[in-house]
């Protein structure tokens, strides 16, 4: 580790946390429905919106409201992009003759992209035309990022209602209201500006499919071009991840620059830290965002710091060899370790899976580090939305641990947290190990399972366990080392994708009804409080507790074995 990367790691947490309260104010008006700057302009294209699909703003849904028209709307969206990649080969906007994609294949990209995940079992250049990039992909960039962000917004006005409006379901807001004001007056706006910069960067923008180079040595060389920077733009403002390319940010088209570089990473954090002060704000103190957010960091800086360490260590194995240094295998030279480490810890951090360097060429700590944010729900910052209505279901757990221990019914930011709120998120937090270690497990026994893994040991393991936790987790992120085009892998992680979006999403969302149905409770004496380092310290370790240890065994199996076996000179 360098003093210039460490440098480079706290200067980017200190402008994320200069952005926080701009980027949470901006998210506070649009949790409320108020009129921002942009509503000039773009006013009468919401209005024109709503007169066409026959919507009322203003009317208040329950939670079940809320969640069938989500559902129904993600379903349709599915079927929408799963028949354009059907059928490509005879739509337009296909200037190098694509076949369509098979049945396998097309299932799993739409539903990858329909929840966030964004999981890409093929090259995005060499089997993708620009219609299906921009229309049956993009379109998901923006709608399943807004979709995450409407969500956090019912579970705010969850906590934030005073009064119980619907005591049998409790209003949390109007679905196409809110995601029709995150995509119009956040997603839409930022993304112009951010492609015009990535443009002037060097990243193409064209709906040209390639182009014809002489190289150096007078060779002639076709490369690859689209549509590039309108889609990186969203891929990282959305938390998406899914790139033009298939090397994904560590392509020079995709990210060619330093700079580049670290504008990407913080697009990927600049909504999940203004979530946290939006929080605070919506219940009505900003000391609650900013505990929740210093958990997160807490959680983040633990993390980035055994990526750094490692990677910056290196292979003993090849120092033996007379290579001296950090690991640079599958990394940008124009990157270097921290770059490296921090986009790694980032994206995994968040429910990204954008890469600049390949996971599976860390070294084994290095590599767990990515694992384990997935593993935990990526609630360390999380993504658009699904990180900080993840990390509210671990608070629950937090205050329902903390009540039984001051001996008095538990409460949060002045909701009173009963058992109906308790099993929910239990059941929302247990989906992810049953469909990660469940899949895992199966794939490990099954012959079509274990022809996925390129390596043999616990590093094939570790291959198999983070595409399942990649898939559940919704973050589309790969080891590199797993060959997952298959039907067997097409198959399952287009199923884990699905529970590990929705199952999370509907038991959410009735929690976020009943704190809506509950009247407000003022803060007594005998109330713990969840602002102070007593309780930030709580989440860490309920999160870490609950999370961490739940996956234990898999990590012993897969990295922590990978580990020890390179330190005895053996590599896999």
């Amino acid at each position: 580790m360098t003093v210039q990367g460490w440098i480079l790691i706290l200067g980017f947490i200190a402008i994320l946390l200069a952005l926080t309260k701009p980027v949470g104010l901006w998210l506070f008006a649009l949790y409320e429905g108020r009129r921002t700057p942009l509503h000039a302009v773009l006013g009468p294209v919401e209005r024109g919106f709503y007169r066409l699909a026959g919507i009322d703003p203003d009317k208040d849904q329950t939670w079940r409201a809320y969640a069938v028209h989500m559902l129904m709307f993600n379903v349709a969206l599915l079927l929408f992009t799963y028949a354009i990649l059907r059928l490509q080969g005879v739509l337009p906007g296909n200037p190098l003759g694509y076949a369509g994609i098979g049945a396998d294949g097309a299932f799993n990209t739409a539903v990858s992209f329909a929840t966030n995940t964004n999981w890409q079992w093929y090259s995005g250049e060499a089997a993708m035309s620009n219609l299906s990039q921009m229309l049956g992909l993009t379109i998901h960039n923006f709608l399943s990022a807004a979709t995450g962000i409407a969500l956090a917004f019912a579970l705010f006005r969850g906590f934030a209602r005073r009064e119980a409006p619907n005591a049998k379901g409790g209003g949390v807001g109007n679905y196409w209201a809110d995601m029709t004001r995150v995509t119009l007056y956040l997603l839409l706006p930022v993304c112009v500006v951010y492609t015009v910069f990535l443009i002037a960067s060097g990243v193409p923008q064209t709906l040209a499919g390639s182009v014809d180079v002489t190289t150096l040595e007078g060779a002639r060389q076709t490369l690859a071009l689209g549509p590039v920077a309108s889609q990186e733009a969203i891929k990282m403002l959305g938390t998406n991840g899914g790139g033009f390319f298939n090397a994904n940010s560590a392509h020079p088209f995709e990210n060619p620059t330093a700079l580049t570089n670290f504008v990407q990473m913080l697009s990927i954090f600049a909504i999940g830290f203004g979530l946290t002060w939006c929080f605070g704000k919506a219940v009505g103190n900003t000391r609650q965002g900013w505990a929740i957010l210093s958990a997160m960091l807490i959680l983040f800086l633990g993390g980035v710091t055994v990526v750094y360490a490692a990677e910056s260590a290196g292979n003993p194995v090849l120092h033996a060899l007379g290579v001296a240094g950090g690991n640079m295998e599958g990394k940008e030279v124009r990157f270097g370790v921290a770059m490296s480490a921090l986009f790694a810890a980032v994206t995994t951090a968040a429910s990204c899976g954008a890469v600049n360097a390949m996971h599976d060429s860390f070294t084994a700590l290095g590599g767990m580090i990515p694992l384990l944010n997935i593993q935990l729900g990526e609630v360390v910052i999380g993504g658009v939305g699904a990180g900080i209505y993840g990390f509210l279901l671990f608070a629950i757990l937090a205050v329902f641990v903390a009540g039984l221990m001051v001996g008095r019914t538990p409460e949060y930011v002045g909701k009173k947290i009963e058992a109906r709120e308790v099993k929910l998120a239990v059941l929302a937090i247990a989906i992810l190990p049953l469909v990660i270690l469940g899949g895992s497990a199966l794939s490990a026994v099954a012959d079509s399972g274990l022809a996925g893994p390129l390596n043999k040991g616990p590093h094939g393991f570790t291959e198999i366990v983070y595409g399942f936790s990649s898939a559940a987790g919704n973050n589309g992120s790969a080891f590199a080392g797993l060959t997952a085009g298959t039907p067997w892998y097409n198959g399952l992680l287009g199923v884990a994708m699905w529970l590990g979006r929705f199952f999370v999403i509907v038991p959410m969302l009735a929690i976020a009804g009943s704190l809506a149905a509950k009247c407000h409770t003022p803060a007594s004496a005998g109330s713990f409080p969840t602002t102070g380092g007593l309780w930030v310290g709580l989440l860490v370790g309920i999160i870490l507790i609950l999370g961490g240890l739940t996956f234990l065994p898999s990590l012993a199996l897969g990295p922590v074995a990978d580990h020890l076996a390179m330190i005895h000179g053996q590599l896999f």
